[in-house]
């Protein structure tokens, strides 16, 4: 299964995340290693949030991703929500489903 994590950012995130970036994207880079963290980035113009797709049995995964987040931890993050997606289409689908 899949499952996409929205993230919302203070105003002033560009500000303050270089403190705490080589500790986010080393976290986010072992989530990946482990096969978990599939793709992550922040949204743009303006930037004010980021989208994570994790892949796994359960969202035990994100929410643990989560707990550890250093943006999270130090308030980066105003708001975070996890929402399951079940993919249909592509190579990695978890539920592909074809026609014709």
């Amino acid at each position: 299964m899949h499952y996409l994590l929205f993230y919302e950012y203070v105003s002033d995130y560009m500000d303050r995340r270089e403190k705490f970036r080589t500790e986010h994207l080393t976290l986010a880079w072992q989530s990946h290693a482990r096969g978990e963290l599939i793709l992550g980035g922040v949204v743009a113009d303006p930037i004010d949030g980021a989208v994570l797709l994790f892949q796994g049995d359960t969202p035990k995964i994100v929410d643990a991703f989560v707990a550890a987040d250093p943006y999270v931890k130090h308030g980066l993050v105003t708001r975070w929500r996890v929402r399951p997606w079940n993919t249909v289409v592509g190579e990695n689908a978890s539920n592909p489903v074809r026609v014709g």
